[in-house]
């Protein structure tokens, strides 16, 4: 059987699994500061609780969202609601 070349074939990256870092803020400590941190500890960020967090993929900044609690899940599993997403797949 010959492929119909107008059927759009299945993208073999699709499967490789990916990393996104997630970030919620930044520090910019003093070294001599830095240098005296220890349990408890209080490392200020730039951003508020409220503040929308910053998925990354490398360097590449792809969205942002909330932190929020998984449903249902009573250990505490931390996840993210997409409030801005990047529109990734015009810039392949």
């Amino acid at each position: 059987m010959v492929d119909d070349p107008n059927t759009p074939r299945p993208n073999p990256f699709s499967d490789v699994p990916i990393e996104i870092k997630v970030t919620v803020g930044r520090a910019h400590p003093l070294v001599r500061d830095l240098l005296k941190l220890e349990n408890d500890s209080v490392l200020t960020l730039d951003r508020r609780v409220e503040d929308p967090v910053e998925l990354y993929v490398g360097e590449k900044l792809i969205a942002r969202g909330e932190l929020q609690e998984v449903e249902g899940d009573t250990t505490g599993q931390l996840a993210v609601r997409l409030t801005e997403v990047a529109d990734i797949k015009n810039e392949l």
